[in-house]
């Protein structure tokens, strides 16, 4: 049996087009990648997509598991994507009271080994539009420019940023160039009318707040 039966072939269209472009149904059929014999991947897609509008997510696995076709392997596929989605955009509608309500959007980056340098923009309400990796540099050093940090924030046109990166060492300490850094994207900010909040420097276990310590910020 064919592992890809595609309508039309959607790995095509989607690699064309970009991964926003297919439907629900057929993302589905994507991370499935083949149907059974009897029941193709579109009809199977159908059938796992009703199962998870009716589903919690601690029920998954388990129920889809009660489709025909779906064994524990694409289960477990199906609700590990939902899962890493859903990780990934918790940040949905959440209300910025103080810049290090950021803090829980951008912890998984804490455990990686090298600088990830993140850009969280925020809308007149204060609200998350986007987080996003601006760049990613070294263990110890990440090189960013204004046009990067500001270029997206300006389509989405966010009221305001909160910039972020980790320090793979632990340390939090702002280094000069951190501290550089936050004064060049300051003055861009002022320029271009999307204010820069804060700029937190972070680690698994703490975080140092620009704004905080009045660092480089007034009153």
């Amino acid at each position: 049996m064919k592992s890809d039966i595609y309508k039309p072939d959607i790995r095509e269209q989607t690699l064309l087009h970009g991964i926003s472009y297919p439907t629900d149904i057929e993302l589905l059929m994507l991370i499935l990648g083949s149907g059974i014999k009897g029941v193709d991947v579109e009809k199977l897609a159908g059938e796992v997509n009703r199962m998870l509008n009716k589903s919690k997510p601690e029920q998954y696995v388990e129920n889809l598991m009660k489709i025909n076709g779906m064994g524990k392997g694409k289960a477990l596929s199906v609700a590990a994507a939902m899962e890493l989605g859903r990780r990934r955009n918790n940040f949905k509608n959440a209300k910025i009271h103080v810049p290090r309500d950021v803090l829980p959007f951008v912890q998984r980056y804490s455990m990686e080994s090298r600088e990830h340098f993140i850009c969280v923009s925020l809308n007149g309400g204060n609200e998350i539009i986007q987080v996003r990796v601006v760049t990613i540099g070294t263990v110890n050093r990440t090189l960013v420019h204004p046009r990067e940090v500001f270029s997206d924030a300006l389509m989405e046109k966010a009221a305001a940023i909160i910039v972020c990166h980790n320090h793979p060492s632990g340390n939090t300490d702002p280094s000069e160039e951190d501290i550089n850094v936050t004064r060049m994207l300051m003055e861009a900010g002022e320029i271009l009318g999307v204010e820069l909040l804060d700029h937190i420097v972070f680690s698994s276990n703490s975080y140092f707040s620009f704004m905080e310590n009045k660092l480089l910020f007034e009153d």
